[in-house]
């Protein structure tokens, strides 16, 4: 009885034994799945964050890329466009563009403040007479205290006399202002002629070359009409700038001389007071 007792408890432990080592071996496949799934969820977190990154180099480096793009877009188009016609019709925009720029400075250079150059002159006149009047206007820039030392200077030979040599330079200092003009609007009429004409040029290469193939395509056509309305373009946008530029130095001159225009009465209303109170 006690050997069947004691073989009953060593077949129990040996079978308890076995059950555990198999609930443990069944766990540790469990253990492991739930150690994998874990690091597949954060693998996939970033993988799925990884082309997040991917798509924003790529639009880093298109806009990178952007100017470096357009610089070789717009050097192709000038090589397909005809090196020659557009090389002769942008030296017009260059040309063009440094008569606008030189205008403009000495335009600018030209402006007086003439309400201040009026009071020293009426000042001198009171203190020093027509030779202090004179030493203001020639200490003073611009074509208004030009007109006004010349206009001074024959104060001597009577009011008359002052006010047609006020008019008379007048006229020389709009010339002045006026100067370079022509060549500016020269070369806003040759840049769409030279564009026009490239555009005739290459609608003759084009029926040149459907004579030589002796059938009307597209792709033989094409490039002719390309150089054609390439060299257009190129000249009707230069055209427009430089007319911009044009107009807007059109407006400087006028406003130079309804300046030199008003002031200049106001100088003869100035040597008449002088002229009367030297009298008196």
């Amino acid at each position: 009885m006690k050997k069947l007792l004691a073989t009953l408890t060593v077949l129990a432990m040996i079978t308890f034994g076995n059950v555990a080592v198999m609930a443990q071996d069944a766990a540790a496949p469990a253990q492991e799945e739930v150690k994998q799934e874990v690091p597949a969820t954060d693998t996939a977190a970033v993988v799925e964050e990884a082309p997040a990154e991917e798509e924003v180099a790529p639009a880093e480096e298109a806009e990178a890329a952007g100017p470096a793009a357009l610089h070789k877009t717009l050097k192709t188009k000038f090589i397909e466009g005809g090196a020659g016609f557009m090389a002769a019709t942008l030296l017009c925009l260059v040309f063009g563009l440094a008569l606008c720029i030189e205008r403009i400075i000495y335009l600018s250079l030209s402006k007086t403040n003439t309400k201040k150059l009026l009071d020293d002159i009426e000042a001198a006149l009171k203190k020093g007479g027509i030779e202090a009047a004179l030493e203001v206007c020639r200490n003073t820039r611009g074509p208004v205290a030009s007109i006004f030392y010349q206009g001074l200077s024959r104060y001597d030979e009577g009011i008359d006399v002052v006010e047609k040599t006020v008019s008379s330079y007048g006229g020389v200092q709009l010339g002045l202002l006026e100067k370079n003009l022509s060549w500016i609007s020269l070369f806003i009429s040759i840049a769409p002629s030279l564009g026009f004409l490239g555009t005739i040029i290459g609608m003759i290469e084009a029926f040149d070359k459907i004579q030589q193939v002796g059938d009307i395509s597209a792709t033989v056509v094409a490039g002719g009409i390309k150089v054609a309305l390439l060299t257009t373009l190129l000249g009707l946008i230069i055209a427009i700038v430089l007319q911009l530029f044009y107009n807007y130095i059109l407006s400087l001159i006028e406003g130079l001389v309804n300046e030199m225009e008003d002031s200049s009465i106001s100088l003869l209303d100035l040597v008449v007071e002088y002229a009367d109170a030297k009298k008196k």
